[in-house]
Order: C-alpha cells, then sequence, then structure tokens
C-alpha cells in the first residue's frame, strides 16, 4: 500500500479508533458512575437517559446527531464530515459496549474529574488534530471556528458546554454535579489545547550586543537556528541598535543562552514563548489548522 494513503487515511483512521476510545472509557469510568455533569450532545443523552433509562446514551448521541452533522455538510465539506461521523460513531458505540462491560463503580469525586478530565481532553485533542469532531457541540465549537479563528478551540467548547453541564446538574437534582462537571471540564480544555497546541511548543529570543556579528554566527553555524536582524534606536541615549531575532524549539533553551553569554556575558537577552511557529524548520502550514 502506498505511503500517501497510509498517511491521509489509515493512520488518521486509527488515531480516531483510540481517541474514541479513551473518549468512551473517561465517560463510562470517570463521569457517569460518579454523576459528574458532562458538556455536550453527550450530556444531552445523559439527561435522557435518566429520565428514559431504556434510552442507551450511545444510541441517543447518534440520533441527536443527525441534524446537527446535516447542518455541518455545508460548512465542513464531505472529507471532515466523514472522519466526524467515524469518530462519532465509533465513540458511541464503545460507550454502550463498555458499560455493561464492567460493574463501573463511583469513585472519589475529585479524581474522577481529574481523570475524566485528562482522558476527554486526550481524546478530542487527537480526534481535532484528524480534522475530526465527536459530533453534537465538538462540530458546533469547529464550525465557529471557521469564524472566530483567534479563540481556541478548548475555549470554544468551555463556553458552548457550561449550560449544558447546568442543564445536566438540574436533572440530576444536585449543583455538586455542576460544580464537579464545571472542574472536570476546565481541566479538559487544558489537555485539549495542550494536545493541539502545546505539542508546538517554542521559545522566540531578542538579543541586543555589541557582538551581533559573532552571536549570529554562532547559532547559525553551531546550533543551526537562523536569525534575523532587526534594526532598533535605543531609547536613552539614541544610537542605532541591531536586535537579533531568533525562533527556536522549547528544548534548545539552554544552548542559546550558553551560546550568547559565552560571546558576550553582557547581552541583553529577552526570551519569549511562541504560540504556534511555521516554516523552515518547525512546521508547516495546513489550512485544517485549528
Amino acid at each position: 500500500m502506498n505511503h500517501s494513503v497510509w498517511k491521509q487515511y489509515i493512520i488518521p483512521a486509527l488515531v480516531i479508533t483510540a481517541a474514541s476510545l479513551i473518549y468512551a472509557l473517561g465517560f463510562v469510568w470517570c463521569y457517569d458512575p460518579s454523576g459528574i455533569a458532562f458538556g455536550g450532545v453527550t450530556g444531552i443523552a445523559q439527561i435522557i437517559n435518566r429520565l428514559i433509562p431504556a434510552a442507551p446514551i450511545g444510541v441517543t448521541v447518534i440520533a441527536l446527531n443527525i441534524p446537527l452533522f446535516l447542518l455541518g455538510w455545508k460548512f465542513i465539506g464531505g472529507r471532515l464530515l466523514v472522519s466526524s461521523l467515524y469518530a462519532m460513531f465509533l465513540s458511541s458505540v464503545f460507550i454502550d459496549l463498555l458499560t455493561p462491560l464492567y460493574d463501573w463503580q463511583p469513585m472519589d469525586p475529585i479524581l474522577a474529574c481529574i481523570f475524566g478530565g485528562l482522558l476527554l481532553g486526550l481524546s478530542l485533542g487527537l480526534v481535532f488534530q484528524q480534522g475530526a469532531t465527536t459530533g453534537g457541540t465538538d462540530l458546533l465549537a469547529r464550525l465557529l471556528k471557521l469564524r472566530l479563528a483567534w479563540l481556541p478551540m478548548g475555549r470554544l467548547l468551555l463556553g458552548i458546554d457550561l449550560a449544558v453541564i447546568l442543564a445536566v446538574a438540574v436533572a440530576f437534582g444536585t449543583l455538586e454535579a455542576a460544580l464537579y462537571g464545571l472542574v472536570a471540564l476546565y481541566i479538559s480544555t487544558i489537555v485539549m489545547d495542550g494536545v493541539l497546541y502545546g505539542i508546538d511548543t517554542a521559545k522566540v529570543a531578542y538579543i541586543i550586543s555589541g557582538k551581533n556579528e559573532a552571536i549570529a554566527a554562532a547559532i547559525v553555524n553551531g546550533l543551526d537556528r537562523g536569525v534575523t536582524i532587526l534594526h532598533g534606536q535605543g531609547g536613552y541615549t539614541g544610537d542605532p541598535k541591531r536586535v537579533l531575532l531568533c525562533a527556536f524549539k522549547q528544548r534548545e533553551i539552554a544552548a542559546i543562552k550558553a551560546a550568547v553569554k559565552e560571546i558576550d556575558p553582557d547581552a541583553f537577552l529577552i526570551v519569549c514563548n511562541a504560540h504556534e511557529v511555521l516554516g523552515e524548520g518547525f512546521r508547516d502550514y495546513n489550512k485544517d489548522d485549528l
């Protein structure tokens, strides 16, 4: 089988399958038995299941998602929608398969929030990385991202899921369900954004020194990183200044600082976090990036 087929279809399908299993495990192990409010369409399915026990949560999720997927077809496109249908179907089926497989007992609510949030955030981050969603409010967040490109996916989902969590708490008849649900939701958004954006961690260094040429040469030749020279002016003296700008990976920070300070111990060095770095030496731009 050709390499491009593996990269474009097989590997994403395997990742989505694993992520869907993680999603279902987090729900049946941490959320549902401990009575923690769950956001999104799965949370609405929790309410329906509480009112109508004969309605399985997984099947209910699939039924509720049908109108949302019909709406998403117009805005997302066929390929993304097919992968989202696959993720939604698998996660729903896994929930219904895992539920009777074991006698899932309630655990300490804080532990349920922490590990439930970790599993949920990890699974959603992996699914979103493949350009898919698990349906429901995840799909709604993916649609909103087209309009609100500057807002991280985790923050979008956080806002959308709040109303559902409150509704689940009302159905469960306890405020604690909502409070624990908010804790778990916050943890899941941090983990999700970490999966989506944190893997690409990078730093940017601004270097001001009287030995810019030597520092630039050490970074370019010794550390294999590009350097850009910015032209500035001293605010107090008015003298022209040359500022070196260098983007590098998190793991290279010690080497960068050592190289600068070895050449000029008095160099002025500022290191900042970079949210995303696209281009040579880092990652390429993808039009489906979140």
